[in-house]
């Protein structure tokens, strides 16, 4: 995963003086909250023999740093692609109404962009914003927009459709609920506070009026920021670290493998710096992995549990050595381990940013839980990031075994809109 940063500890804070009131008993806006960040804060006072913290009569309570922080949602690419993992996180799905086509997405995709670049600023929704938010700053709130295959035949626009789009080849290990798969439109929705984002789905819910319906929706979480001392890769709900491999936006060649080029791409021209999205619902067999010993997990996945470093020795990021053996002459890496199999080196170069979310929904009549990963992974040409590595952990992963493959979905999610644009607007309008 990329690394998280780490934000400075939050201040305690209490709204505005001793009685918890705002001054002069105003409610304050998303607006001005944001606007009060970095203010003078808060002095340590005494009353009545308690000690506590208050701020002064005439400022606002800034907000902390988690709070503050802001992305933007107009610029080359979408949000919430190169962004670091956020805290909680809904993928949702939609399917055009009936009667509904082009005319009706052009003016769906202008509201939703135009909702969401109000709310990745710390504005509110709208008129009748639901105020779930009211409190708080963008947390670093992303929305991110994409189009499902079946898309544009309910568009008209099925010459726009890229050949990358093409529904994803079946695997040995799916165990797919197509209610919960695919959808015409596709909804990413990331940030830091959970009612930041919950208020984002909402907005988006409400946004779509009569024009689409939810086809599936899901919910799923990350360590939140300043959670550890450092900055570090997130670890699942198996307890092992995720990510180390992922690509980064520092290295020469991620733009080519992350992002479809602006000229000389078999892409239709509406795809320019855009890129692909495969969704997957993977449940985690919890029960079964929990009764390997540390050992046996290491072995599957081919790296050390305690500091992500691989078998063969070093640290998380110390190259793997693959034909290292130990005194019995066995491969330390056993050639099934999952960290073996989906190194870029051994498909061909093959690259994927993985940026998921881990989720619960609670426990079955026998206290099974139902847990695992919003697997979301981002490429320039799906046929050569994520199918080729799928392919091969379906011959042979060690992992296999702890994990079952419910739902899925591949979009094609185009890039970022210009301020006074929206998403999608070369493609709807073009």
């Amino acid at each position: 995963m990329p690394e998280q940063s780490i934000p400075e500890a939050p201040t305690p804070a209490l709204e505005g003086g001793a009685s918890g009131q705002a001054p002069s008993g105003e409610a304050l806006s998303r607006r001005k909250l944001l606007s009060t960040a970095g203010a003078t804060g808060l002095v340590l006072g005494v009353a009545g023999g308690a000690v506590g913290y208050t701020a002064r009569p005439a400022e606002a309570t800034p907000l902390t740093s988690v709070g503050a922080e802001q992305v933007m949602f107009h610029g080359k690419h979408q949000p919430g692609i190169t962004q670091g993992l956020q805290a909680r996180g809904h993928l949702v799905a939609f399917d055009l109404a009936a009667g509904a086509g082009r005319k009706e997405a052009a003016a769906l995709l202008r509201r939703w962009s135009q909702t969401a670049g109000r709310l990745m600023t710390g504005e509110a929704a709208t008129q009748d914003d639901t105020d779930v938010a009211r409190d708080a700053g963008p947390s670093s709130l992303t929305v991110t927009f994409g189009f499902g295959h079946s898309f544009f035949a309910r568009t008209g626009l099925e010459k726009q459709r890229p050949a990358s789009l093409d529904p994803l080849p079946d695997f040995s290990s799916d165990h797919l609920d197509k209610k919960r798969s695919d959808g015409d439109l596709w909804v990413q929705i990331g940030a830091n506070d959970a009612l930041v984002a919950f208020h984002a789905l909402r907005a988006i819910q409400k946004d779509a009026g009569s024009a689409a319906r939810i086809r599936w929706q899901m919910n799923g979480f990350n360590r939140s920021p300043g959670a550890t001392s450092h900055p570090m890769t997130a670890r699942n709900l198996m307890g092992q670290i995720d990510g180390t491999r992922n690509p980064k936006p520092a290295e020469p060649d991620f733009d080519r493998r992350i992002f479809v080029p602006s000229s000389g791409s078999n892409d239709p021209s509406w795809m320019a710096n855009g890129s692909y999205a495969v969704v997957r619902r993977i449940r985690m067999l919890l029960d079964d992995w929990e009764k390997l010993s540390v050992t046996a997990q290491e072995d599957v996945i081919g790296r050390r549990k305690s500091d992500g470093a691989a078998l063969s020795g070093g640290t998380e990021t110390t190259e793997m050595d693959l034909e290292k053996t130990d005194a019995k002459g066995d491969l330390v890496v056993p050639i099934n381990a999952h960290a073996r199999i989906t190194r870029p080196d051994q498909n061909g170069g093959a690259a994927m940013l993985r940026r998921p979310f881990s989720y619960h929904d609670g426990f079955d009549g026998d206290g099974v839980p139902d847990a695992g990963l919003l697997f979301v992974c981002w490429q320039a040409d799906p046929l050569r990031g994520f199918v080729p590595v799928q392919r091969k952990l379906d011959r042979g992963d060690a992992l296999s075994r702890f994990i079952r493959h419910e739902a899925s979905g591949l979009f094609a999610v185009p890039g970022g809109a210009a301020e006074g644009e929206y998403v999608g607007q070369a493609l709807l309008e073009g």
